[in-house]
């Protein structure tokens, strides 16, 4: 079993045509695809948005019955389905489950010869699952039949691949979480830090794909502080859920201020932050009063620097969010990356005075 990387993402959403018009007129991804009754899926809308090599798939239940109004009723709008790029869908299926993945779509082939997709599915953490996708011949067709694709507008590709994604667990969740996808899938852990901040403290542990194509850095809340953000999210989520989706992009600088102008907010930082910048991470080639301006957070590794900045939610829960992230060097997720989101993502709720409008109730264990 070979995972090559990350083949898109699902997000079920309340409103697909709504959320598109954000991720396309902000975040400046392209609409290439749409999916419906008319196409098939009976009981949903499914609008396909790509930009480089990210490609996200928009779900909106169209009745009561549809796995994706069940999800967002319980979560609110959210990522669904991390789909896996591999070389053999049935094969990994078998393997996955083999190996104590949960089946939950046996291997289904859709199109022909000229372009043909082999999918199926298993269970990942809590209510997320793992779509495994397997591409022969033309493979830029999305899912043939089922998503018709568009033609798609020309414009700039600030943003260039799916970088990570940060996953909320809750307490006590982390390291079976850990051993399902280094057990399981044959992930590696790459890294595991214990993180104090303010009073709030959580552990977290990243597990990686032997293609270093899909990261997880996953996050569990540590009960003997005081509560924090990650409570927040496993509350207002009802349960485990990705938090952020890292998009890398070649220049941080011009993505995060054509962002910012399109209306895309972003996480404040105060400028006294800047202040002892190149002493903490060494000398940045970028100018400090531009990264001052835009907010954008700078971490240093063993391999070298990083520059990255989260927006706030776009969601009415404020759980899911994205960040920006530029690699110059950097491979790691260092201390200073962590507490910079922690802190940040504070500073948000701190601002908005948000209160969980959610009730309690967790979803499934790991593999459910």
């Amino acid at each position: 079993m070979q995972i090559n990387g990350i083949d898109h993402v699902e997000l079920y959403v309340g409103d697909a045509r709504q959320a598109a018009f954000y991720l396309g007129s902000a975040v400046g991804f392209r609409l290439c695809g749409q999916g419906g009754p008319e196409t098939g899926l009976a009981d949903q809308r499914s609008l396909l948005l790509v930009q480089a090599d990210i490609r996200m798939l928009l779900t909106s239940g169209l009745t009561a019955a549809h796995p994706a109004s069940a999800y967002v009723q319980r979560h609110g709008d959210g990522i669904a389905v991390v789909a896996l790029e591999v070389d053999d869908a049935a094969g990994a299926y078998a393997e996955l489950v083999a190996r104590g993945a949960t089946g939950v779509t046996p291997p289904r082939t859709h199109g022909d010869a000229d372009a043909e997709v082999v999918v199926a599915e298993v269970g990942g953490f809590g209510d997320v699952r793992h779509r495994l996708v397997e591409r022969r011949g033309d493979r830029s067709v999305f899912l043939p039949e089922a998503i018709e694709p568009l033609p798609a507008a020309d414009g700039a590709e600030l943003l260039a691949e799916i970088d990570h994604l940060a996953v909320c667990v809750p307490p006590g969740q982390l390291d079976d979480t850990v051993k399902h996808y280094t057990e399981v899938f044959g992930f590696a852990e790459i890294f595991e830090e214990h993180i104090e901040v303010a009073g709030q403290a959580m552990n977290s542990k990243v597990v990686q794909s032997p293609s270093e194509r899909v990261t997880l850095v996953l996050l569990e809340p540590d009960t003997s502080a005081r509560p924090g953000q990650i409570e927040d999210f496993l509350r207002w989520h009802a349960g485990a859920g990705v938090q952020h989706l890292g998009l890398r992009t070649d220049d941080i600088v011009t993505a995060v201020g054509a962002l910012a102008g399109r209306g895309v907010r972003f996480a404040g930082t105060p400028a006294a932050y800047y202040d002892d910048l190149e002493a903490r991470v060494g000398r940045v080639d970028a100018p400090l009063d531009r990264l001052r301006d835009l907010s954008i957070l700078v971490d240093s590794d063993h391999g070298g620097q990083l520059l990255q900045i989260f927006t706030e939610s776009m969601h009415v829960r404020r759980t899911l969010f994205l960040e920006l992230i530029e690699r110059r060097g950097a491979r790691t997720f260092g201390s200073g990356n962590i507490k910079a989101l922690y802190e940040a993502k504070e500073r948000e709720l701190a601002a908005t005075g948000a209160t969980p409008a959610v009730a309690a109730g967790t979803a499934g264990g790991v593999g459910a």
